[in-house]
């Protein structure tokens, strides 16, 4: 499992969205699903960026700054 931290650009604000998944792809999709899922009304999404991917292991923590 790989943890994806994505930058989401809508038209309103730009998000800072986290998911963990098996794959790029699905990292990706899952990231797009909450995004939905956190507005009333869904803002047009300008641009999904990934910056960062690290392996989830047992006991591990990550900073976001």
């Amino acid at each position: 499992m790989q943890l994806y931290r994505f930058e989401v650009e809508t038209t309103e604000t730009t998000d800072q969205v986290v998911v963990i998944a098996q794959s790029e792809e699905e990292a990706f999709r899952v990231a797009e699903i909450e995004v939905e899922k956190h507005y009333l009304k869904l803002p047009e999404i300008n641009e999904v960026t990934l910056l960062e991917r690290k392996a989830v292991h047992k006991a591990t923590g990550f900073v976001i700054s």
